[in-house]
């Protein structure tokens, strides 16, 4: 399960009203890399794969990889706006450390990056 604070449902419509994205879906996916081994991507996309997993989280379609669900199933994608501007805020139950911008994240697992 994904979950999206209101706020950050909020900022999704905003983005997609304003890219002209209202038929597409929001995806989620990680991929190795980053300051602690590995980042989140967003991105609109007009497709669902086989492989994908569709949550509805506010009238929103989240679409997640299955194979990035041990990664991200139980995040809080949230969304905040502070003096150096605004941005996603992942909240994220796997995460056994993050870095300091919080974009990325390790999971305890002997190798986590050969999986995704």
């Amino acid at each position: 399960m994904i979950n999206l604070s209101k706020a950050a449902a909020s900022e999704i419509r905003r983005l997609m009203t304003k890219q002209k994205q209202s038929n597409s879906q929001f995806r989620l996916s990680v991929q190795p890399g980053g300051c602690a081994g590995i980042y989140y991507t967003l991105e609109f996309a007009a497709a669902i794969q086989s492989q994908d997993r569709v949550y509805d989280c506010q009238g929103i379609q989240i679409v997640v990889e299955e194979n990035n669900l041990k990664y991200v199933n139980g995040l809080t994608l949230d969304y905040t706006e502070d003096l150096m501007g605004g941005g996603f805020r992942f909240h994220n139950p796997n995460a056994s450390s993050t870095c300091g911008c919080g974009n990325s994240f390790s999971v305890i697992d002997t190798n986590p990056l050969k999986s995704i």
